[in-house]
């Protein structure tokens, strides 16, 4: 053997000798928990706009309170979908949902230097006067506060993949980046908007053939407007679509619409959008940015917008429609528009009629003075008396169902969830069981609105 050989070979060996060590030494420590049982007594799945405000709910009101999220922030469609403008918290000129979500949300535009709407001015059809623009990333750093500073005890990166009922309490298996563990508790909430838990546990569930589209959220900078006509866009924007370069949903209300759009509210449609299942949730993100590759491409090829870019771009697709539960009750089209109140009415909502559909989005208003409410009963899976949900998989008809989605009305639905789970674990009773006029009162114990005298 050549001594350069030689030594080149005795290189290698303990090179190889210390990685092969390091590697077992790894192995060896590695983090990975099976079988650790965790005991709680509310569970909410899901970090986002309805799930972060039951959470610090049910742990406000003495409950030792297990969060699961996903993702890696809590705010879901406000944060990461980027749906940063919430609404509406006020109808008619009067505050008709408050509480944790109007803590948050008051508090996030205070901490950022930002000017509430004057909600004395009731606009009634012209809605988005009153949304609240927000800083995103500083609403999920408050929301995250808010939990901790509760003793809420937050898990990123898991998901639940087995949930049984036994002896009166929940057994919930959940997998994570390098963890596994069985979580007991008696209440269970799900903010997962699909409806995950409440499907896994048995429940029926509702759905149409085709959902709502969704929307990838950005917003584009460095083009200047003077310089664009707006014939020939809509006469290149054709061209585009013809030569299939650009698709109509990519910008179903023109080109000049994605221009002029205002922080970030994009009228771009990701068609079909579905995030029940990680293969669906992984397509519905390809399409919408496969669909921004289209827009930023076009869009630079005009005069003026050579040089444009996206000043704002979400990781992920905004999602408006997937399933629902079949509840106790089913909110209908008629209860929303009419305002219908009843008994067991523990919340608000007020938002259009708002079904988007491919070809855009046409919102019917509600008529003068008119406010829906959300039953107790639409919270609750037909058949279950420790489960129930809060969020966009509400119990409710499609048309209901669209203006039920926003942010507001799943705060205030998360803080009602919270409330009840909160409720029953103190007073060791099914949600069926609970008093309503001790729910009432819990609810406005924390500063939530409730219907009613």
């Amino acid at each position: 053997m050549k001594r350069r050989t030689a030594i080149k070979t005795l290189g290698v060996f303990p090179f190889m000798g210390t990685y092969l060590n390091a590697k077992e030494e790894t192995i060896g420590n590695n983090s990975h928990v099976v079988g650790k049982v965790i005991e709680t007594d509310v569970l909410v799945v899901g970090g986002g706009t309805a799930g972060t405000v039951a959470a610090i709910q049910a742990s406000r009101a003495g409950c030792k309170t297990i969060l699961l999220e996903c993702g890696n922030q809590l705010g879901g469609t406000m944060t990461t979908g980027g749906v940063s403008f919430p609404g509406l918290f006020h109808a008619w000129g009067k505050q008709i949902i408050g509480g944790i979500g109007w803590e948050l949300v008051s508090e996030t535009v205070a901490l950022n230097s930002g000017k509430l709407p004057d909600f004395k001015i009731p606009f009634g059809r012209r809605h988005p006067k009153h949304q609240i623009y927000l800083n995103g990333p500083l609403y999920a750093l408050l929301a995250e506060e808010k939990c901790v500073q509760c003793g809420v005890s937050i898990r990123y990166y898991e998901t639940p993949v087995q949930v049984c009922f036994k002896d009166q309490k929940w057994s919930v298996d959940v997998v994570g980046k390098g963890t596994t563990c069985q979580i007991v508790c008696q209440q269970i909430i799900d903010c997962t908007g699909n409806a995950l838990v409440a499907s896994m546990a048995g429940y029926k569930l509702l759905r149409e053939k085709d959902v709502q589209p969704g929307s990838l959220i950005f917003e584009l900078g460095g083009y200047d407007l003077d310089r664009l006509d707006k014939k020939m866009l809509a006469e290149r924007f054709k061209k585009a679509i013809s030569e299939g370069s650009l698709l109509k949903k990519d910008a179903y209300g023109g080109v000049w619409g994605l221009l002029t759009v205002k922080d970030g509210l994009a009228t771009q449609h990701v068609l079909n959008a579905d995030s029940t299942t990680s293969e669906l949730h992984t397509k519905t993100n390809l399409e919408g940015r496969a669909s921004m590759l289209r827009i930023i491409r076009f869009i630079r090829s005009l005069p003026g917008c050579e040089n444009a870019y996206f000043k704002k771009l979400q990781s992920e697709v905004a999602i408006r429609e997937t399933n629902r539960i079949d509840g106790i009750y089913q909110i209908t089209h008629e209860d929303y528009v009419e305002g219908r109140v009843f008994e067991d009415s523990l919340a608000y909502s007020y938002y259009p009629i708002d079904l988007h559909v491919e070809e855009g989005v046409k919102p019917k208003h509600l008529s003068d003075g008119k406010v829906a409410t959300i039953p107790f009963r639409s919270l609750i899976p037909k058949g279950s008396t420790n489960l129930l949900v809060a969020g966009r998989c509400v119990s409710s008809d499609r048309l209901a169902n669209s203006a039920l989605r926003v942010q507001a009305s799943c705060m205030a639905m998360g803080q009602v969830a919270g409330c009840a789970a909160a409720l029953a674990c103190m007073k060791n009773k099914s949600l069926l069981d609970l008093s309503m006029p001790e729910l009432k009162n819990l609810i406005r114990k924390y500063k939530g609105i409730v219907p009613g005298k």
